[in-house]
């Protein structure tokens, strides 16, 4: 084996660690004990393993110190300030694997890193989406999951009926929950998926097809699994579907799927071939050089400097905003009149906001528009402004058309929002929604989050809002009716709004007037 440098190592981990330790302790005991992702404590053991099978090449390749190991570390600084100052889990999860991944190529240079590329992207998929984007899956495979079951149903001759995730069999209603939507069963699947292709002994090309044939594969036998499930359920009643039984099947289903998965390798791999690569074991003398630590200990000391900065950070106050009380919002704007809409302490609880202000109003016509707006005095880690899309998806609601317009509000000025189009089992509306954050008027979540960063560093300020519209479309209405209701309505509204919400001045206009 090839001499290791020790104190390069260890130096280099246990700093990766000591920044990092928050991320890794919330990681492994929370986000991997969660029935969804509890497969990813075998990942850092498969890894363990990946590495040790290419001890043979490690060996024979003399370690070189790279400068170039310092762009890792680097975007390792970038996702660290994003997620702390951003309040993203996520980012602070790939900042640890970019920290990781500078520790080796500094050390190993990039020649031997790439050997242990693949073990070290496997990693990434230990870390579990952002909830908004794991919601928006689910709900889709959800859908797609029930749609397949339905038509395996039909195929086998069995009346079976669909509304959105719920299959309706006469007898019975099977409900397709979130933990059956298939991404239990997916991202597994595409670990195994980039494991068998990792050993499998053909061209790129074939190789390529036999990873991207692992989602559709997913999809399916997910469908067929729910199908299954119906049928059993007309055979030995609702019962069969709960307990060990349900598990059972989901193993089955999983282990079939992988099945499948080596015979596409067996069928793709030319005849006389051998199907797998076997990596040579070590021979011969092991290569051996002095590595330079100059560029690790630079990298490190870029990493303990933002972890200082982010300490002091911590220790010193933010700026905190002042804003009306929303409740202060009037009901009566013009010819619109409104009722407030009181929300359940559970949903309160949930979003986690400062203040909100929920009102149905209604114009002369009784048109309505429901108006939402929730305020954050600050954000951080797991307190940041929720998407609307998350919870208008999770409803049911189709997105038919969403994307970022500019709206030209009437005798007041143009305004940057989101519109969203949407569809429910023939009913739709029309949303416009916008994130008030700092003076600036943004429209996802990506923008949020990298505002939200650059003004904690620039500002100490982490405050913003969500502001929200809905109307439906009556009938007999078009888009072109709706858009002129929710314009029209932005025209009385908008300007009492941002009176009552901090702007880039962190007082908002209307508490500046009444100061004495």
């Amino acid at each position: 084996m090839p001499r290791i440098n020790w104190p390069g190592w260890g130096a280099g981990l246990a700093l990766v660690a000591f920044v990092h330790q928050a991320v890794i302790v919330r990681l492994v005991s929370d986000e991997w004990s969660r029935a969804d992702f509890d497969y990813c404590y075998l990942i850092p053991f498969v890894m363990a393993y990946l590495v040790w099978e290419r001890r043979g090449e490690l060996a024979a390749i003399p370690s070189r110190a790279s400068w170039a190991g310092l762009w890792a570390f680097g975007a390792s600084v970038f996702f660290l300030l994003l997620g702390e100052l951003g309040g993203e889990f996520l980012s602070l999860y790939i900042s640890l694997w970019f920290a990781i991944l500078g520790v080796c190529w500094t050390l190993l240079g990039w020649r031997k890193l790439k050997v242990i590329l693949f073990p070290l992207a496997l990693l990434l998929m230990a870390f579990p989406p952002p909830n908004y984007l794991y919601g928006r899956l689910t709900l889709g495979m959800q859908l797609l999951s029930t749609r397949i079951g339905v038509e395996f149903l039909h195929l086998l001759g069995l009346p079976a009926f669909r509304e959105g995730n719920v299959i309706d069999m006469g007898f019975t209603q099977l409900e397709v929950v979130a933990a059956c939507s298939g991404l239990r069963f997916l991202i597994p699947l595409a670990i195994v998926g980039m494991l068998l292709t990792y050993y499998f002994r053909e061209t790129w090309w074939k190789r390529t097809l036999l990873m991207l044939f692992t989602l559709p594969l997913a999809i399916v036998m997910n469908g067929l699994r729910i199908g299954v499930s119906g049928v059993l359920a007309r055979s030995y009643g609702p019962g069969i579907l709960e307990g060990a039984a349900h598990d059972t099947m989901g193993w089955v289903m999983f282990l079939v799927s992988a099945v499948i998965l080596l015979g596409c390798m067996k069928l793709m791999t030319a005849r006389g071939k051998p199907m797998l690569v076997v990596f040579a074991p070590v021979s011969g003398s092991p290569a051996i050089a002095r590595v330079s630590l100059m560029p690790l200990l630079a990298g490190l000391a870029l990493l303990a400097a933002t972890n200082g900065y982010l300490q002091y950070r911590a220790m010193t106050p933010d700026v905190l905003p002042t804003a009306r009380p929303l409740s202060a919002f009037p009901v009566r704007l013009g010819e619109w009149e409104g009722v407030r809409v009181p929300m359940e302490r559970k949903f309160i609880d949930e979003l986690d906001f400062t203040d909100y202000v929920q009102v149905d109003f209604r114009n002369g016509g009784q048109r309505a528009v429901d108006f939402y707006v929730a305020w954050y005095d600050r954000q951080s880690k797991g307190e940041s402004i929720h998407s609307p899309e998350t919870c208008l998806r999770g409803g049911g609601w189709r997105f038919e058309r969403d994307g970022a317009v500019e709206v030209a509000v009437p005798d007041y000025k143009t305004v940057r929002v989101n519109r969203t189009m949407l569809e429910q089992n023939g009913r739709r509306m029309l949303s416009y929604f916008w994130f008030p954050a700092r003076g600036r008027y943004l429209t996802n979540g990506v923008e949020l989050k990298l505002y939200t960063m650059w003004d904690s560093l620039t500002l100490r300020r982490t405050d913003g809002a969500l502001v929200r519209l809905i109307t439906p479309l009556y009938p007999g209405e078009g888009e072109a009716d709706a858009e002129r209701r929710l314009v029209d309505f932005l025209a009385v509204a908008l300007p009492p709004l941002e009176r009552m919400l901090p702007g880039r001045d962190p007082v908002p206009e209307a508490m500046n007037r009444q100061a004495p």
